[in-house]
């Protein structure tokens, strides 16, 4: 808590990715200042960081202030995202968003000093934070007096120190429902390969969150084995995550007897399991790897699923490979309930901690007995790993016969 005056003005924007969290947390915000702080005048910046840059905002007047609960029914986000380093000169200058020899930092305190803004909301993972901790940083540093709240979105679920990141819960839930239509492909061609991919860089806890919340609405079902309608046809046969070491040969001759039992086979794979390996072999054949401002693999490019179906195709005698990615169904779908509850505690705290300029990132602190509180901009840090020994996870790799001997993936 500081001396500084009550904030006459707020700016909301969202950055990075999409997850199922965006579009409510703009709604609750501006639901939760019109309840508390009526007199605080808001705007939202346009395409996040970018929208910042070039001074290009949303105004949020009575009328979108009445219609805000709408926007918890929607996926998305209304305002818009951009990925958007500041410390990145020379991709803003690129991309036009500052001029040659400007600092994005300085351009983009000096909007927001020019716009009024006392207090800024950004909403996104752990590049959208940490460029918000380095704004935080060089607005204190140059005595701006401006505060800088944070909310962690990624479905990914993988920032330090932060116990649940908004919008995970609904992309695992919404990664299961897409699968159960897909995984009705398997009886369409003999010896089919299904590979189910989902989106998780460097940690994996989506994967198999989703995973779960799959094996679960199949074990809830009805089935006609009689007729071919079998859970052994539509359960998943193998999970691969980037904490897990991963024994090709050995994984394919599991699969292999079960392809011979089952006529097909269903697998959830991270987009980042075995991206070193796929890595490895581009620049060893002298192709270039593209890389985000942020100096991220950009997935889709190198494209992990196919990858893994070129190497199990002909070890496990698959007629067809059918790859499928969920991550774009799941992380636009609008927030579940379970997501809901979450975002409305993070939503009140962050402003009640706008009206007593706390700065930090809002979440439940686990280095603090999960207590929920703005955490410190300098502890936050994506790349945060899945415990593969957690006990549901090890209980649904033993019900899936996968062995349960994982090895951390000190790379990560």
């Amino acid at each position: 808590m500081t001396d500084t005056p009550a904030p006459r003005k707020v700016a909301l924007l969202t950055a990075g990715g999409l997850a199922p969290c965006l579009s409510s947390a703009v709604g609750g915000l501006i639901e939760r200042y019109s309840a508390v702080a009526p007199e605080i005048e808001i705007i939202a910046y346009r395409g996040g960081y970018k929208g910042l840059l070039l001074g290009e905002s949303y105004p949020v007047g009575p009328a979108e202030r009445e219609a805000a609960s709408v926007l918890h029914r929607h996926g998305g986000s209304p305002i818009g995202n951009s990925r958007v380093k500041l410390t990145n000169v020379a991709d803003c200058e690129k991309r036009g968003l500052v001029k040659p020899g400007e600092d994005p930092q300085k351009v983009a305190a000096e909007q927001l000093i020019k716009d009024g803004v006392d207090v800024l909301h950004t909403i996104g993972g752990d590049d959208t934070n940490t460029a918000a901790a380095d704004l935080a940083a060089y607005l204190a540093d140059n005595n701006y007096g401006l505060t800088v709240i944070g909310l962690p979105k990624t479905i990914d679920n993988d920032v330090f120190p932060i116990r649940q990141s908004l919008g995970a819960w609904t992309a695992a839930e919404q990664g299961a429902r897409y699968f159960r239509n897909v995984v009705a492909e398997h009886n369409a061609n003999p010896r089919m390969l299904i590979i189910h991919e989902v989106m998780g860089r460097n940690c994996g806890w989506l994967t198999a969150a989703t995973a779960d919340a799959y094996q679960k609405l199949i074990e809830a079902d009805d089935y006609v084995p009689g007729l071919g309608l079998s859970p052994d046809n539509l359960s998943i046969h193998g999970i691969f995550i980037p904490e897990m070491a991963i024994n090709l040969e050995a994984e394919a001759t599991r699969l292999r007897a079960l392809m011979d039992q089952t006529d097909n086979i269903n697998l959830f794979i991270s987009e980042g399991a075995g991206v070193d390996a796929i890595v490895a072999e581009m620049e060893s054949k002298g192709q270039e790897v593209p890389r985000d401002a942020f100096g991220h693999v950009k997935l889709d490019a190198v494209n992990p699923g196919k990858w893994f179906g070129g190497q199990f195709a002909e070890m496990i005698g698959a007629e067809k490979v059918l790859v499928q990615k969920s991550g774009y169904f799941s992380r636009a779908a609008p927030a579940n309930q379970q997501d809901l509850d979450l975002i409305k505690q993070c939503v009140d705290l962050a402003v009640d901690c706008a009206l007593r300029r706390e700065s930090g990132v809002i979440g439940h602190d686990e280095d603090q007995n999960d207590v929920l509180r703005a955490i410190e901009f300098p502890r936050i840090k994506g790349g945060k790993p899945f415990d593969p020994t957690t006990p549901w996870f090890s209980d649904l790799l033993a019900n899936l016969g996968q062995p349960r001997g994982a090895t951390v993936e000190t790379s990560h």
